[in-house]
């Protein structure tokens, strides 16, 4: 009699154990952390097997019809391009190299979007130079190989603040190039800020869609004169 009680506790143990189980897993689906199940994955891992297959396929008829060359030569541009296709589409990876979705860029802090801005240039072939770390207000400076030089400011408005002063243009430093400021603003540029960077000179404005371009990997070129 003692035995069959313990065989009905343990089963009802497991039994609840498994209960409890499903609605956490339940839970887990609902919030979107349990991650895919085998129908939702199915159909992605069939095109692999397809496209393996027609892979392996393509090869045996290359051996067949023109040799061992072909074939060898189409699993070294494999072995190559293949995993920098993949290191190149990790997220790290990506923004190392100056790639960044719009979601991302939303998500950065001022100086998130300068270390951005400085990773998109050196993208375009800029070299950024060393700025004294402000921490109220994050500044990029860089040059190309042609000798023009830029400071980037981020602010919603294009106007300086009051206790900032415009870029120097006389003595050594205008020896060395054409200097241009872009101002860089998620959002929207008032007309007001339009007509100030006018009236300025060598102000460029990147709102919030040439960003998020710029971004994509459109060249800052295609997007402001800054030569």
């Amino acid at each position: 009699m003692a035995l069959v009680t313990r065989r009905g506790r343990r089963s009802r143990t497991g039994v609840s154990r498994r209960s409890q189980r499903r609605r956490t897993i339940r839970a887990l689906r609902a919030e979107g952390r349990y991650g895919p199940r085998l129908r939702d994955v199915l159909p992605a891992l069939a095109v692999v097997v397809v496209a393996f297959c027609a892979v392996v396929a393509g090869l045996a008829t290359a051996y067949r019809a023109l040799g061992p060359g072909i074939p060898v030569g189409a699993l070294v541009v494999l072995a190559v391009v293949v995993p920098a296709v993949v290191r190149h589409n990790r997220p790290l990876a990506r923004r190392r190299l100056g790639y960044y979705t719009p979601e991302e860029l939303a998500d950065l802090d001022a100086h998130g979007l300068a270390l951005a801005v400085s990773r998109m240039l050196r993208r375009d072939g800029w070299r950024v130079l060393s700025v004294p770390d402000t921490p109220d207000r994050p500044r990029v400076r860089a040059r190309d190989g042609s000798g023009h030089r830029m400071e980037v400011a981020f602010r919603p408005v294009a106007e300086p603040l009051p206790d900032e002063d415009p870029p120097t243009r006389s003595g050594r430093r205008a020896q060395a190039g054409p200097h241009v400021r872009l101002v860089v603003h998620r959002g929207t540029f008032s007309h007001r800020d339009v007509q100030w960077a006018r009236r300025q000179g060598g102000v460029r404005l990147i709102d919030g869609s040439h960003l998020r371009r710029w971004a994509h990997g459109t060249h800052l070129d295609e997007l402001t004169d800054v030569s």
